[in-house]
């Protein structure tokens, strides 16, 4: 995550992805929550800087990066799922 440390980074995620799953209705715990929102942030910095050519800082930049890629992979998650069930 950008500018973030490790301590600093779980708990945005843990955030990001709390948010995520509130917004999302789903029902996961604390820890899937703090991968699901350092694991979505870390992807959509990715994308954002391959096709933008920058992404957000700071914390609120990161949470708000954190949650909107913890809402996509939750949403990628229930369309594969969705498909082989």
């Amino acid at each position: 995550m950008t500018g973030l440390g490790w301590f600093a980074a779980i708990i945005v995620g843990g955030i990001a992805g709390w948010l995520a799953e509130k917004f999302m209705n789903s029902n996961m715990g604390i820890i899937m929550n703090i991968v699901l929102g350092i694991v979505g942030a870390i992807v959509l910095n990715a994308i954002l800087v391959a096709i933008v050519g920058g992404t957000l800082g700071g914390w609120i930049g990161q949470l708000i990066i954190g949650f909107i890629g913890a809402c996509l992979l939750i949403w990628i998650a229930r369309a594969v799922r969705g498909r082989h069930a």
